[in-house]
């Protein structure tokens, strides 16, 4: 072996950094250069049969070992390597070279069989480190005179060409571990408390690698382990820190990474800040930045920017002068993001983030081959998705669907089935192309730890569609609320899941019969009569379902008026008016086939409007639902205005009933701009409320009218200004509101315009400034 192995003889111990591109190089020049007879890796042992895959065309990075518990799929954990982690360039070289290559970390078998206990660098998105851990390439930079760590790796290492001969490159390992030794000296464990386990089980695996291959091989380890390699331990001493602990069986193979996964930023422990500018170092051999630069151009234009080859030309110069002016060796990520902003975003933060998005960190995901072992949902979501069309990216992208359509149909049922077993690769947003019942749109993204999701719902059945279907009748029985059944049953009839509702509706019937809040009643009652509509939709049979939907809206007509007249307070009241909304929007889907519950429902809403002691919000919301159904003729409305804005009622309540009435996205403004009856009602009452109880209303009033369109609320404001018709009460009379002066007074007029002048351009210099 080298000079540079470790200290008195022994194999050589190539400290690196996790997803470092220099790291990668220098382990790849030190491997060509030492030429061992064996790799030892950092990573789980139970990995090793795994290894062979990597030699897989079919294997592109970005890609994870994942190991769960077989029993417990959910306590998982994730060993991610790109293209340019020293790693996965070790695991390549052996194969390359005919060598044997292994894993040394401590199995995962152990370190998952304790909650929360996950390996350092690489437990799953979320987890939480220990309390107090030293960062020592922190330590290294502070005591180089960097206050960016990032930028003094760059400078040591990523920006060495690894292009010397082999013993310089070795030279620069053995000083990398000299660092380390001195900080372990000097900080001990420095709070990585499980590393003293993790280099123990290590140590055992060298001693085994010494019996089989003398000193002739290389481990491939993180710079901070190094130290801890070399020191001299007797075997018994390791034995000990191993005896005793827990374990469990487990599985393992290997998944699509991406990019964004291995950025700090994702929750990585191991993460770094910019992969995407990583994996171009390690691919751009030569003229790094200049390459660079013109990716970033590209991005932009296709953005429609507008970045010629001389913006190009001269970010590359104010990036060089830059770096030499920073006494740096090349410009780095910090100098080029610079450049960026000042010569092609215009100093513009807004496309700076754009490049940093796509192009510092970036969506790439990376391919496992079909080899790769894997549950059999996996195998037969795999198979849907090349069926369907559906390829897993990384990216958002919108998919429209046709439900008239069977492709499109397909496509829907399964995004629905895995939405049921918590596998989120779709979420449904609103559609831009139609509002029928008929369309779909759904935003795609395929996340890594989607693997683990789907090794969880394996538990429930080896196809898509059977695992929804005893998901779904699990969790009919273990339902303890009837809004979960409802939601559960609009979910089988989206997914499909024709027999799993047998199951459903037991659970639906028990709960509805058992359930005396009308509150929940009414809660449940919009999810039914969706769940309607989208068995005609879909073609599903839901006789059994109309049926309980009709049950509980009888049910509903009944408790309503009393539940809405015990002395709500304004939240609660708030909420029953939604429930009121949602109630009406079923009671229209399922009066397509029972005429009477509309009329039912529409004396329950006239019992509202007209009775005193239920709150102003509701009253007024029950008047407008029957005014727009022509339940309800336009002077009764007027009549119930005026009782409602008449002097015997509170200010609160009365500006309650005109939220209900004219708030919200329902039209309000529309209407009261044609009906100047109503406007003259709302106009006189509003001139006359007290200017104590007027302050108090004023938000509630804010937001009611606020929600109107820019041009709603001018025509609103001329029609009050001019009167017209009757609209307002000040103008048709001749009388002045209480507290006006019948004619204008040019003399007090004039002492205020110069401090309306002032108010009314103050936004535009608060802008200026």
């Amino acid at each position: 072996m080298s000079p540079a192995t470790a200290r008195a003889g022994g194999p050589l111990l190539l400290g690196v950094r996790h997803h470092g591109p220099g790291s990668a190089r220098a382990v790849r020049a030190a491997l060509d250069a030492a030429r061992p007879g064996a790799v030892l890796i950092e990573g789980p042992p139970e990995g090793d049969a795994l290894l062979p895959l990597a030699a897989d065309p079919g294997m592109q990075p970005p890609v994870a070992l994942l190991a769960h518990a077989a029993d417990d799929p959910g306590r998982a954990a994730f060993w991610p390597l790109a293209g340019f982690s020293p790693e996965w360039v070790a695991i390549r070289w052996a194969q390359e070279h005919e060598v044997p290559v292994r894993f040394i970390d401590l199995p995962a078998a152990h370190s998952l069989a304790a909650e929360g206990d996950r390996p350092e660098g690489d437990r799953p998105e979320g987890g939480e480190p220990d309390a107090v851990r030293l960062d020592p390439l922190a330590v290294l930079a502070e005591t180089a005179g960097y206050d960016d760590p990032e930028g003094w790796w760059e400078d040591v290492v990523e920006h060495r060409g690894a292009r010397g001969d082999g013993q310089d490159v070795l030279g620069a390992f053995e000083a990398l571990g000299d660092a380390m030794g001195a900080l372990r000296e000097a900080y001990g464990d420095g709070g990585h408390h499980r590393d003293l386990v993790r280099e123990a089980y290590m140590r055992q695996r060298m001693r085994a690698a010494r019996r089989e291959f003398g000193d002739a091989y290389a481990v491939v380890c993180g710079a901070w382990h190094v130290p801890a390699l070399r020191a001299r331990t007797t075997v018994a001493a390791d034995r000990a820190l191993l005896s005793g602990l827990p374990k469990v069986k487990v599985e393992t193979t290997w998944v699509p990474w991406t990019h964004r996964r291995l950025a700090r930023a994702g929750g990585y422990g191991a993460g770094i800040t910019s992969p995407g500018w990583y994996a171009h170092l390690f691919t751009a051999r030569d003229r790094p930045v200049e390459r660079w630069l013109t990716k970033v151009a590209g991005l932009l234009r296709e953005e429609d920017l507008q970045v010629s080859s001389a913006h190009v030309i001269e970010a590359v110069r104010l990036a060089e002068t830059l770096a030499a002016m920073r006494g740096r060796p090349l410009p780095g990520l910090i100098e080029t993001l610079e450049a960026v902003r000042a010569v092609m975003c215009d100093g513009s933060d807004i496309p700076l983030a754009l490049v940093e998005d796509r192009l510092v960190v970036g969506d790439v995901l990376g391919e496992v081959p079909d080899g790769a072992p894997v549950v059999p949902l996996q195998r037969d979501l795999t198979r849907q998705q090349r069926t369907l069309r559906l390829k897993a990216e990384a990216e958002d992208r919108e998919l429209e669907l046709d439900l008239r359509k069977d492709t499109d149909t397909a496509k829907s049922l399964l995004l629905h089935r895995l939405r049921l077993l918590g596998i989120g690769w779709g979420t449904p947003v609103a559609s831009r192309s139609g509002t029928g019942t008929f369309r779909e749109t759904w935003r795609l993204r395929w996340e890594p730890e989607l693997s683990v999701r789907i090794a969880e719902a394996g538990i429930w059945g080896t196809t898509v569609l059977g695992a929804a279907t005893a998901k779904a009748e699990a969790d009919a029985a273990a339902a303890e609320e009837l809004g979960e059944v409802t939601a559960l049953a609009e979910q089988c009839l989206l997914a499909g899941l024709a027999q799993a509702l047998p199951a459903v509706l037991r659970a639906l019937a028990d709960r509805a019969a058992l359930d005396t809040d009308v509150a929940r009643l009414a809660k449940a009652l919009p999810a039914l009569a969706r769940s309607l509509r989208y068995g005609d939709v879909r073609g599903t049979d839901a006789t059994a379902l109309s049926v309980v939907a009709a049950g509980l809206a009888e049910r509903i007509c009944v408790a309503l008026p009393s539940a809405c007249t015990a002395g709500l307070d304004a939240d609660a009241a708030a909420e029953m008016r939604t429930h009121v909304d949602g109630v009406h929007g079923a009671v229209g889907l399922l009066a397509d086939t029972d005429e009477g519950l509309r009329e039912r429902w529409s004396a329950v809403l006239a019992v509202l409007a007209d009775r005193d002691t239920v709150p102003g919000l509701i009253r007024g919301r029950a008047a407008r639902l029957l005014l727009d159904d022509g339940r309800q003729p336009a002077e009764e409305t007027a009549r119930l205005m005026g009782l409602a804005l008449s002097p015997a009622s509170s200010p609160a309540d009365a500006a309650g009933w005109i939220e209900g009435f004219a708030g919200g996205s329902s039209g309000g403004g529309t209407l009261l701009v044609h009906d100047d009856r109503l406007l003259g009602l709302i106009d006189t009452w509003l001139v006359g409320v007290p200017e104590r109880a007027f302050t108090d209303v004023l938000p509630l009033l804010r937001r009611t009218f606020g929600a109107y369109e820019p041009g709603v609320k001018r025509t609103l404001g001329e029609l009050v200004r001019r009167g017209p018709g009757g609209s307002a009460a000040a103008v048709t009379t001749g009388a002045a509101p209480e507290g006006f002066a019948p004619d204008l007074d040019p003399v007090r007029a004039e002492a205020v315009v110069e401090l309306v002048r002032m108010l009314l351009s103050a936004p535009d210099r608060v802008s200026a400034a």
